[in-house]
């Protein structure tokens, strides 16, 4: 199994559970690493053969700034669903990072994994 990940992506939504939350974009930073086997498209040099990042970025920073949840839980939860799925992935962790959350700590986020590692192997 090997993991391709993506780090600091970096959207806008409308995300909180306060009355001020509900009308700004904050700012998210997302953190992926999804499992993958990388032998195929090691072996071709071709893109259609290997997890596309940029694409998986894009989908990603499109859901992001579409959303409007109340907590970090349900976007992770929602990107999770979305990337396991469309993209085939069998393994994944999704870190959502809120660095304007709370004013005395650099950020606060969640960090969730779903599926299972061993499927990537197969």
């Amino acid at each position: 199994m090997d993991t391709v990940f993506i780090r600091g992506l970096r959207a806008q939504a409308v995300i909180g559970c306060y009355d001020h939350e509900r009308t700004i974009r904050q700012p998210l930073i997302i953190d992926l690493e999804l499992a993958t086997d990388v032998a195929s498209g090691a072996a071709t040099d071709q893109l259609e053969h290997a997890l596309d990042y940029a694409a998986i970025s894009q989908r990603v920073i499109a859901e992001v700034e579409a959303s409007s949840y109340q907590l970090i839980e349900s976007l992770a939860e929602h990107l999770a669903g979305l990337i396991r799925t469309d993209f085939a992935v069998p393994w994944l962790r999704v870190a959502v990072t809120k660095p304007t959350a709370v004013a005395e700590a650099d950020a606060v986020g969640v960090v969730i994994e779903r599926g299972s590692r061993s499927q990537a192997a197969v």
